[in-house]
């Protein structure tokens, strides 16, 4: 099974202010998203996590000295702490804003990760990446959203609670599907209420086809794509990229499993031949508590160890920075620029180990073949 990762960074200037990312965007890996201080940058798919951490490791790397020549630099948080004026400069988001209109704004000012597992068992694969929604907890990474606090994943709850009402049935965690079919009605009805709000506000059906189809219009913490197939889980907050592979690689662990294991639903727990899943109901608590409180709810703790997730091996960069007074724009400059720092030092780490690993392969390549020439020279 291949994976991808989708990473969104803030890029700020010197000062820490907000600045303009698309110059950026020089690496085939490395995309401009809707507004113009936020940039992703996404790895091919791969088949293993060492694998994703050398290709992250290498686009970063050479973004990062992009940046730098600049004068800027890549910041890691789920939102840019403070208000923060920045209007789509796509021609999809722009697109959108004239759909949504206001209620789109804060969907605009996230910054998220999403990864992308190759398509299988789609059903097993969608009940249990919904049912994994409370690990956004392990790397929540803004408790503030213009500038005031809203719980330990701000992002998570300007996306989903903050948004405009005609944006909810792209938005929200959908329920566990009873088979595919079924995930499928669910998105062609979504789409259909999505073509005809578009045409109430005047946009084409040419204009919203060459923009959006079915599967990508849906913009869920969970979604099934066609093109290529893949199941996507968009759940976390941007993160320290140690961060993110870390989680990257506890959630592939147990979709891997799904491949060869049932998922039920029941009493949630990972055990030898299945995986069990919560109810839906108490999936959205956890949810729900995930966001507000993070690992610092219990019951979120809990919850994700019985799934087989070490809590302790997470270091949330909201609970670094939680408090519960808003904050001003020159705090939210300060922070950005402590958070540029960290992240600079995250990818020399993920750089310099694999150089070390790309080293020690070729030692053992040049060991091999000396074994096998040694041995070609041995008489009889």
């Amino acid at each position: 099974m291949k994976i991808g990762i989708e990473a969104e960074y803030w890029v700020i200037d010197a000062s820490g202010a907000l600045c303009d990312g698309r110059a950026l965007t020089i690496h085939d890996n490395v995309e401009p998203e809707f507004v113009a201080p936020l940039i992703e940058v996404h790895t091919p798919p791969l088949e293993d996590v060492d694998e994703l951490r050398r290709s992250f490791g290498t686009t970063l790397r050479t973004v990062l000295d992009a940046a730098a020549a600049d004068g800027k630099r890549l910041v890691p948080l789920g939102t840019p702490l403070a208000s923060a004026a920045s209007p789509p400069v796509t021609d999809r988001g722009q697109l959108l804003e004239r759909i949504y209109g206001a209620g789109l704004a804060p969907a605009t000012q996230c910054a998220g990760t999403h990864v992308h597992f190759d398509l299988d068992d789609a059903t097993k694969q969608l009940t249990l990446l919904t049912a994994l929604d409370p690990a956004l907890a392990l790397v929540s990474s803004s408790p503030w959203y213009a500038g005031r606090p809203r719980g330990h994943s701000s992002r998570a709850h300007a996306y989903r609670s903050l948004c405009g009402e005609a944006f909810v049935p792209l938005r929200d965690l959908w329920s566990y599907p009873s088979d595919l079919s079924e995930w499928e009605r669910r998105i062609e009805a979504s789409y259909d209420r999505f073509r005809t709000l578009a045409a109430e506000r005047g946009v084409s059906e040419d204009e919203l086809v060459t923009h959006f189809q079915p599967d990508d219009a849906i913009v869920a913490p969970v979604r099934l794509r066609r093109c290529p197939p893949t199941v996507e889980w968009r759940a976390p907050d941007t993160a320290l990229p140690t961060e993110t592979l870390r989680l990257v690689g506890d959630v592939a662990r147990l979709v891997r499993r799904a491949a060869d294991e049932p998922v039920e639903i029941g009493d949630p727990r990972v055990e030898p031949g299945r995986i069990v899943v919560p109810p839906f109901d108490e999936l959205e608590r956890l949810s729900q508590a995930a966001i507000e409180h993070g690992l610092g709810s219990s019951a979120v703790r809990e919850y994700l160890e019985r799934m087989g997730i070490d809590t302790r091996a997470y270091r949330p960069i909201a609970t670094e920075i939680a408090c519960d007074t808003s904050v001003t724009r020159a705090d939210a400059r300060r922070i950005r620029i402590a958070y540029a720092e960290r992240f600079e030092r995250d990818i020399e780490a993920i750089t310099a180990r694999s150089a070390i690993e790309g080293a020690s392969e070729q030692r053992a390549l040049v060991d091999g073949g000396r074994n096998t020439d040694t041995s070609s020279r041995k008489l009889p």
